[in-house]
């Protein structure tokens, strides 16, 4: 029995299933992880590092040069869901999935058609004007005026909603993922270095033995899952729910 048909064999005897996805998940669908050696081309215009300019205090004191670098190095529009996050959708017909819990911002697992998804770090397709709280969409702060998108209510700063170096994730959140991991007999976790926190604490409220690690590199929690899979998460995603299929 190869890791996939072992994979497939450990879910099937699972009474509930919890996911936890990282970049690796929307590298096949054209967004790069900006962690990684693959990530955006480094611009010399930017004389900071990614931790800085993705930073709160950046935001607060840079917000053009922050604009700059998120519009440019962190938002893809034109993205679609590949295998990983369509398959991840699917997988709701054959098995109990509590809920996927992702560390990415890009909304793809919505689009997948995933039913329960807990965004950790927030999302890109939600905005918000800082002084009056009026909610923008994607589309409506593309369309603004550069560099600095502002409300046309008050004329207040828009921030995307996403989790910034600095800032603290939601709460509500953060402790609902924390209560399904909990729960779950079986964990699956897909393309995240784990080294990211509070994210990669998760695992450590895991409290089964089916832990699934599908991941192109080793990671730091390597040693205590049941199998590590080191191949692509599109790949190994489609070939465990065609065997889940009855």
């Amino acid at each position: 029995m190869n890791m996939v048909e072992e994979a497939v064999k450990l879910i099937r005897e699972s009474e509930s299933i919890v996911v936890l996805t990282g970049a690796g998940a929307s590298t096949e669908s054209g967004i790069p992880d900006f962690r990684s050696n693959v990530g955006p081309p480094k611009k010399k215009k930017y004389d900071y590092p990614v931790e800085v300019l993705l930073s709160h205090t950046f935001f607060i004191n840079n917000t053009e040069i922050f604009y700059d670098y998120y519009m440019n190095n962190m938002v893809y529009r034109d993205a679609k869901p590949n295998d990983c996050h369509k398959a991840l959708a699917e997988m709701e017909k054959y098995c109990n999935v509590l809920a996927v819990i992702t560390q990415n911002i890009d909304g793809l697992h919505q689009d997948a058609g995933s039913s329960d998804v807990i965004e950790l770090h927030g999302s890109t397709r939600r905005n918000y004007c800082m002084k009056c709280g009026k909610a923008f969409s994607l589309d409506e702060l593309f369309a603004m005026s550069r560099p600095v998108p502002k409300c046309d209510e008050c004329g207040g700063i828009i921030k995307p909603d996403v989790v910034l170096y600095e800032e603290p994730l939601n709460e509500k959140d953060l402790t609902r993922a924390m209560k399904l991991t909990v729960k779950a007999d079986a964990m699956l976790v897909i393309g995240t270095s784990l080294v990211v926190y509070p994210a990669a604490g998760l695992l450590n409220y895991y409290r089964g033995d089916k832990l699934i690690i599908i991941n192109m590199d080793p990671t730091p929690f390597d040693y205590r899952a049941r199998l590590v899979i080191h191949d692509s998460a599109g790949k190994v995603m489609r070939q465990i729910v065609d065997g889940l299929k009855p």
